[in-house]
């Protein structure tokens, strides 16, 4: 059984030498977005023992920016912050996979 109930990792990553990345598209502030969103819905709580947690290289740069759903290792790219809300209340809240963000 894991720790939490979801555990959420964003790749951050920025290669120095320029190459495609996720950090290119403002991971860090994606995943802070989504940090903050959590704890203010209240569902990052003991009861429902979400993580937020950033990451390096999860190498799908070709689909970046990544984040990835555990226990279920849901792969997901997103756009904005509408894409990042829909992933919160389907698959955070819900348990729905968002079909649609998936990789």
């Amino acid at each position: 059984m894991s720790y939490f109930d979801k555990h959420v990792f964003f790749c951050t990553n920025q290669r120095e030498d320029g190459s495609a990345c996720c950090g290119n598209f403002a991971a860090q502030k994606s995943r802070d977005y989504v940090k903050n969103k959590v704890k203010e819905l209240g569902i990052s709580s003991e009861q429902n023992h979400i993580r937020i947690n950033s990451a390096g290289c999860l190498d799908r740069c070709e689909a970046g920016p990544v984040l990835v759903v555990y226990p279920e290792a849901v792969w997901y790219t997103y756009v904005d912050e509408s894409d990042l809300d829909e992933i919160i209340e389907e698959h955070l809240k819900s348990g729905r996979i968002v079909e649609r963000l998936k990789i």
